[in-house]
C-alpha cells in the first residue's frame, strides 16, 4: 500500500505541475502575469530498523515568480519615462504654434516693418498706406491666432489632466479592492498569487499617470502614497485626487491635490517625480507659461512701440497719430487676465498695479512679489529665481514699490500684511484681444512734426543724420524754431539755450545726439560734417507757415517707423529678431524634453527587460516542463499500475 500511496501523490503533484505549466502558457501575454512554479517537497520518510523509508512527495505551494526591486526599479522607470513622454509630446504642439517661414508670426512682423518704407517714399499714396495697414491687421492676427493656439493648448491639457485624475482615482478604488480580497485571502495560509499580480499591474497602471511609493503592511495590504508622504491609498481607505488652482488662483496654472479627511492639501508638483500628470503639469505651468510670456512680452513690446511712433507723426489732415494697436491695459481682468493675483492666504486687503516704464527692458517672465512688512518685501523673477528687494536704492518713484524690466508695479489701495504674496503676470494674455485701430489710410501718421532747415548761406559741410520728434503736442500756434548757430567747427550757441540752463555756447560732436527739451516738442538731432563758423541749423514746426513746408510730402515719422525694426527690443536682440530668439528658445526646451524621453525610455524599456527576465513567461522552458512533468506523470501512473499488480498477485496467492 506504500508504493500505491506514493504513486498516487505523485501523481496528484505532477497533475498540479502540469496545470500550473499549462497556466502559465494561457497567460502568456497576460498583462502583470507573473509566471508561477510548483514548489514539491518529500514527504517526512517513516523510519524503520533498516533506515528511513521515503512517503513520496506533496505540493508545499505555488510559488510566484517575483522581484520586489525589479519590479519597483521597472515600475519608477516607466513612470519617469511617460512624464518625459508626455511633456516632450505637448512641446512638439508648442513648437508648432511657433512656427518659422513665410506664415510664421514673425514674417508678418518684418512684413509690416518693411510696409512703411513704400510709405516713407511716398507719403501721399493712399495704395502704400493702405499696404501698410494690412500689414498692421495681419499682424495682430497672428498674435491673436497664435494666442487661441496657446488657449486652444491650455484647454486641451486641462482636460487632460482632469481625465487623468479621475483614472488615479479608480485605480486607487480598484487597488483599495484587491487589498481587501487580499487581506481576506491571508487566512488560508497561502498566497494568492493571481490576485498580488493584479494589484502590481494596478500600480504600474497607476503610475503611469503619478509615481508612487508602496509600502505593505502586516495584513497583506499595501499603502500607496504621493509626493513621498501624502497617502493615497490606506489598506481599503482611498484619498482622491483632483486638479485646481495654484494657491494665487491662477486658472492658467494647476495643482495636483488630495483630499483627507475633507481637507484639501496641494502636493508639491516637484515632489510628484514621474507619471504623465507631472510631465502635464510641468510643461503647463512652465513650458506652456514661457510660451504664452514669450508671445505676450513679443506683442506688448512692438505694439507698445508701435504706438508710441506712430502718436508722434501727422496724418494728412494734420492731425496728431494715434495708436495703431489697441492699447493693452495691464491691470485689466477681462477675460482671463490676472495681472496681480493675491495669495489665497493673504490677511491683508492691499492691491497692486503695473504700469510699462521702458518696453525695451520686458522680461518673458511672472513675478512674485512678497511682503516682509507693509512697505517691504522681495520681488521674484520666476523664470530665473532672481530676486529684487524694494524699496529700491535709489527708491523708485512714488507710488511704484519697484521697477522691474520695465515694469513699475506698485501698490494700487489698501495695506499689506506680512507674509502677503501676489503674482504678477503681466504677459499672459497681451495678445488674446490686440487688433488694428482704424481703417482709414488718411489717418496714418507719417509726417514728422518737425523739420529742419540748413542755412542758405552755410559753407562748411555740415550735413543732417537725423531729426527725430520725442514727443507731438499740436496747438493753434507753430512751435518756435530753435536756430544752432556755429561759432566755430566745434562750438555753436542755441537760440533756446537748452539744455544747459545760462550756457551760451555749446561743444558740438557728431557721435552725440542734440536734443531739445520743451513743453510742446521734444526732438533729438544728429549732425555731421564740419561746419564753418556762421553756419546754422534750424528746426522748425512743419506747420509753421513761415517755413511753408507741405507735411503731406513728409514722411520722417514712417521712416521712423521702420527704424523701429532695428531698435533692440528683445534682451538686447532687434524687434525683428525678437520672434527668432522666442522660437530657439522653445525650439530649445522641445530638443531637450525629446532627449531626456528618448533616454528615459531607453531605461525604462532595459529595466522592464530585467524584471520579465524573472516574472514573466518563456514558452520554450514551459514547453520543456511540459515534457517533463508528462513522463513524471506517466511514471506515478504506471507506479500505481505496478501497486496494483502487486496487490492482484498477492490476493491470488492467498486465495490458493
Amino acid at each position: 500500500m506504500s508504493v500505491l500511496n506514493i504513486g498516487t501523490r505523485a501523481l496528484q503533484a505532477n497533475q498540479i505541475a502540469l496545470q500550473t505549466a499549462g497556466n502559465n502558457i494561457a497567460n502568456v501575454n497576460t498583462p502583470g502575469y507573473s509566471r508561477q512554479s510548483v514548489v514539491l517537497t518529500a514527504v517526512e520518510g517513516q523510519f524503520t530498523g533498516g533506515g528511513y523509508i521515503g512517503k513520496g512527495v506533496d505540493v508545499q505551494t505555488i510559488q510566484r515568480n517575483f522581484s520586489a526591486f525589479l519590479t519597483r526599479q521597472a515600475t519608477l522607470a516607466s513612470a519617469t519615462q511617460n512624464a518625459d513622454a508626455a511633456r516632450s509630446n505637448k512641446l512638439n504642439q508648442l513648437q508648432d504654434i511657433f512656427s518659422g517661414g513665410s506664415t510664421g508670426l514673425g514674417a508678418a512682423v518684418s512684413d509690416m516693418m518693411n510696409a512703411f518704407s513704400d510709405v516713407a517714399s511716398a507719403p501721399t499714396d493712399l495704395t502704400a498706406r493702405t499696404v501698410a495697414l494690412t500689414r498692421v491687421d495681419e499682424t495682430a492676427g497672428r498674435f491673436r491666432a497664435a494666442s487661441q493656439a496657446l488657449d486652444d493648448l491650455q484647454t486641451g491639457v486641462q482636460q487632460e489632466l482632469a481625465q487623468k485624475a479621475n483614472n488615479i482615482n479608480t485605480l486607487a478604488r480598484n487597488i483599495a479592492d484587491v487589498n481587501q480580497e487580499i487581506a481576506r485571502a491571508q487566512g488560508s495560509g497561502q498566497p494568492p498569487n493571481d490576485l498580488l499580480d493584479r494589484r502590481d499591474q494596478l500600480v504600474r497602471e497607476l503610475n503611469q499617470f503619478v509615481q508612487t511609493t508602496s509600502i505593505a503592511a502586516d495584513d497583506g495590504t499595501v499603502g500607496i502614497f504621493l509626493a513621498g508622504s501624502q497617502p493615497l491609498v490606506l489598506g481599503t481607505t482611498v484619498s482622491p485626487v483632483s486638479i485646481v488652482n495654484d494657491d494665487f488662483g491662477d486658472p492658467l496654472k494647476s495643482k495636483l491635490a488630495i483630499t483627507r479627511d475633507g481637507q484639501q492639501v496641494l502636493l508639491d508638483e516637484n515632489a510628484l517625480g514621474g507619471g504623465e500628470v507631472s510631465g502635464l503639469l510641468r510643461f503647463q505651468n512652465t513650458d506652456l507659461t514661457e510660451g504664452r510670456n514669450l508671445l505676450g512680452r513679443l506683442t506688448l513690446a512692438i505694439t507698445t512701440q508701435m504706438n508710441a511712433q506712430h502718436g508722434l507723426g501727422l496724418d494728412l489732415d494734420g492731425n496728431a497719430g494715434g495708436p495703431l494697436f489697441t492699447t493693452v491695459d495691464l491691470n485689466t481682468t477681462a477675460n482671463i487676465r490676472i495681472p496681480a493675483a493675491p495669495a489665497t492666504l493673504n490677511t491683508g486687503n492691499a492691491t497692486l498695479g503695473l504700469a510699462i516704464a521702458d518696453s525695451t527692458q520686458f522680461a518673458a517672465s511672472d513675478y512674485e512679489v512678497s511682503f516682509g512688512s507693509a512697505t517691504s518685501g522681495t520681488i521674484t523673477r520666476k523664470s530665473d529665481g532672481k530676486v529684487i528687494t524694494f524699496p529700491q536704492t535709489p527708491a523708485a518713484t512714488a507710488p511704484a514699490l519697484a521697477v522691474v524690466d520695465g515694469l513699475s508695479i506698485n501698490l494700487s489701495t489698501g495695506t499689506a500684511n506680512v507674509g502677503d504674496r501676489f503674482l504678477i503676470k503681466p504677459f499672459s494674455t497681451s495678445a488674446s484681444n490686440v487688433a488694428r485701430v482704424f481703417s482709414t489710410p488718411r489717418q496714418l501718421a507719417v509726417a514728422s512734426p518737425i523739420a529742419g532747415a540748413m542755412g542758405t548761406t552755410n559753407k562748411g559741410s555740415l550735413q543732417q543724420v537725423s531729426l527725430t520728434a520725442l514727443s507731438n503736442n499740436q496747438s493753434a500756434t507753430p512751435h518756435a524754431p530753435v536756430t544752432l548757430t556755429f561759432t566755430s567747427a566745434t562750438t555753436y550757441t542755441r537760440s533756446d539755450e537748452l539744455p544747459v540752463a545760462n550756457a551760451t555756447s555749446f561743444t558740438f560732436d557728431p557721435s552725440t545726439a542734440i536734443t531739445a527739451v520743451d513743453p510742446l516738442a521734444n526732438w533729438s538731432l544728429k549732425l555731421t560734417g564740419t561746419p564753418k563758423a556762421g553756419d546754422t541749423f534750424t528746426v522748425v514746426d512743419i506747420k509753421d507757415p513761415a517755413y511753408k513746408l507741405d507735411l503731406k510730402l513728409n514722411g520722417g515719422n514712417a521712416t521712423a517707423m521702420m527704424n523701429l525694426r532695428d531698435k533692440a527690443l528683445f534682451d538686447g536682440a532687434a524687434m525683428t529678431d525678437g520672434y527668432a530668439s522666442a522660437i530657439s528658445q522653445i525650439g530649445i526646451r522641445t530638443q531637450s524634453a525629446g532627449y531626456s524621453a528618448t533616454v528615459s525610455s531607453s531605461i525604462a524599456a532595459s529595466l522592464e527587460k530585467d524584471r520579465s527576465a524573472v516574472s514573466g513567461v518563456n514558452l520554450d522552458e514551459e514547453a520543456a516542463k511540459l515534457i517533463q512533468f508528462q513522463q513524471a506523470y506517466q511514471a506515478s501512473a504506471k507506479m500505481i499500475q505496478i501497486a496494483q499488480n502487486i496487490f492482484d498477485t498477492l490476493i491470488q496467492g492467498l486465495g490458493r
